[in-house]
């Protein structure tokens, strides 16, 4: 018998009216949002004096990253015209930053994920047909991003560009040009610290995965998101409590937010996702991340070249 059977008996032996997994599970969401709101509403009475991590809850999204960007949103004031999404690496869209953004303030959006299965299921769930959402099966590069934005009729002024991708975030973003977001949230690797501003080097094909079998050498540091922001045009406001996801607003839009230096904001990550060359988690913590990508090289962008990641964390 499987899960899905044993619940639906059970609710028949109870004697509840949901006798369907999916009316469960859209109870549980309808709820979400309903708990979501009352969050929202207290959040909007303290003001832009509240702080990021103070506005933090999960609905749809991984962390508490669904009321950050409430948070954002709410104090910036986004046109209606102009709120507009796009997320890319969003596998499945069980969990994303943007999902919370379509359900409960109805916005647009585009998101993308290279595998054609995830995208599949969602473009066969109700969520597709309920919302303006466009789902598209890509892996993003720097060199398709902007033509897969336009092709999808997604240019000029958007609310918000979430960027997850495992690898070459920094790239994609560096690259951006066919859409202006007023919010753009990108994850950072932790483990890269906070001092130096590096990323891996550029490589169309990178997967995390294959990349180094701990799954630790990834994506950029805080510090090369901060240079390019401020390249771009954009203020950081803060990371997630998690330590994973970094966010910026274009500085003619920042009002009354409080900005910050990259010590101020910089948090470090405690998930242990680390795994041996067996792919069985180790749980490494601390100054044993980084050793463990030590052999690695990762692109300094203040001096334009790689450098193994031993000469940079050795102190």
């Amino acid at each position: 018998m499987t899960f899905r059977e044993l619940l639906k008996g059970r609710l028949r032996r109870v004697g509840k009216s949901l006798v369907g997994l999916d009316a469960i599970e859209e109870k549980l969401v309808e709820e979400k949002i309903l708990t979501a709101k009352v969050l929202i509403n207290q959040m909007k009475a303290k003001g832009a004096q509240g702080t990021l991590r103070e506005s933090e809850f999960k609905a749809f999204s991984q962390f508490g990253d669904d009321g950050i960007i409430q948070y954002l949103i709410h104090h910036i004031g986004i046109p209606v015209e102009q709120q507009v999404f796009i997320e890319f690496g969003v596998e499945s869209y069980e969990e994303a930053n943007t999902r919370f953004l379509l359900m409960n303030d109805n916005w647009r959006g585009l998101i993308m994920d290279g595998s054609a299965a995830n995208i599949e299921h969602v473009q066969q769930g109700s969520l597709y047909w309920k919302h303006d959402l466009t789902a598209v099966a890509a892996f993003i590069t720097r060199d398709n991003v902007d033509s897969l934005f336009r092709e999808n009729g997604f240019t000029g002024e958007i609310g918000l560009l979430s960027i997850d991708i495992d690898g070459n975030d920094y790239w994609v973003w560096e690259r951006v040009e066919a859409v202006n977001p007023i919010i753009v949230v990108v994850e950072y690797n932790s483990v890269l610290g906070s001092q130096h501003a590096v990323t891996i080097p550029y490589s169309p094909e990178f997967r995390r995965t294959q990349a180094h079998y701990s799954n630790l050498y990834w994506g950029c540091s805080l510090r090369a998101l901060y240079l390019l922001g401020e390249r771009r045009g954009y203020a950081f406001v803060g990371c997630n409590s998690a330590g994973n996801n970094a966010y910026f607003v274009r500085t003619d839009k920042l009002g009354a937010l409080k900005t910050l230096t990259v010590e101020e904001g910089y948090v470090n990550s405690r998930f242990r996702e680390s795994r041996d060359s067996g792919g069985r988690l180790t749980y490494l913590r601390g100054k044993d991340r980084i050793n463990e990508v030590k052999n690695m090289e990762v692109y300094d962008v203040k001096t334009d070249q790689n450098i193994r990641i031993e000469y940079l964390y050795r102190k």
